[in-house]
């Protein structure tokens, strides 16, 4: 990897999904909207939220045994319609606003590559707070951009907006995350899980896949970054 002295900036991207926050809790923000829409229109009379969170922890159709155990027949496309565009309840995982915070500090170009849809993003984003860190030319959400990872343009883009520097990457799913920006010659980090990612994690692949670098803990980031 360059040094931290060839002169060329350091910009570092991000990943948005249990990177930046849990995805586990975007599921329960959108449960609990779910839940308080059916208690709101009457159509149901006790809160749903826990058997809805039971379902889910054992791999059930939440939406399907829901309406079966309820006697309601709510289209699942609705359900997933509350899910995605709702408003969320989430906050940034520990450690990162610290760590967003040092890296703006020092100089860094910041940017995000996300999969997911357009509405569902940028919700997220909002609620979390992030557009001091992410300036908007630098977020790139999947729908919006019309591709996803593991495709090179999402990561080609960065190297438009900011010319002659270098890259790293930081996200936790070595399945999709790391093999674009390997093939192009970023320096990769993979943040590991606590134990509360949505996906687990699956290290047992090629080497074009996998990261350079795994953090223990977001004060790793900066050290693997040697800047």
């Amino acid at each position: 990897m360059p040094s931290s002295f060839d002169g060329r900036r350091q910009v570092v991207v991000f990943d948005l999904d249990d990177t930046l926050y849990k995805e586990i809790d975007y599921l329960r923000s959108a449960y609990r909207a779910i839940a308080d829409d059916l208690l709101r229109r009457g159509l149901l009379r006790e809160d749903p939220y826990w058997r809805m969170i039971e379902l889910y922890g054992r791999g059930e159709n939440v939406f399907e045994t829901l309406n079966r155990e309820c006697g309601i027949d709510i289209p699942v496309a609705t359900y997933l319609s509350l899910y995605r565009t709702h408003w969320p309840r989430i906050a940034l995982t520990f450690g990162i606003p610290a760590l967003l915070d040092e890296l703006k500090l020092r100089g860094c170009g910041l940017g995000m590559v996300t999969d997911g849809r357009s509405v569902t993003q940028r919700n997220k984003i909002d609620a979390l707070r992030l557009h001091p860190y992410f300036p908007a030319s630098a977020v790139v959400i999947s729908e919006e951009f019309g591709s996803s990872k593991p495709a090179d343009a999402n990561f080609v883009h960065f190297h438009r907006l900011y010319p002659d520097a270098r890259f790293a990457y930081v996200a936790d799913n070595p399945q999709k995350d790391f093999l674009a920006p390997n093939r192009l010659g970023w320096q990769t980090i993979c943040l590991r899980d606590d134990g509360r990612n949505i996906h687990p994690q699956n290290f047992d692949l090629p080497a074009e896949y996998l990261p350079h670098a795994v953090a223990e803990t977001t004060d790793q980031i900066i050290s693997y970054l040697n800047i």
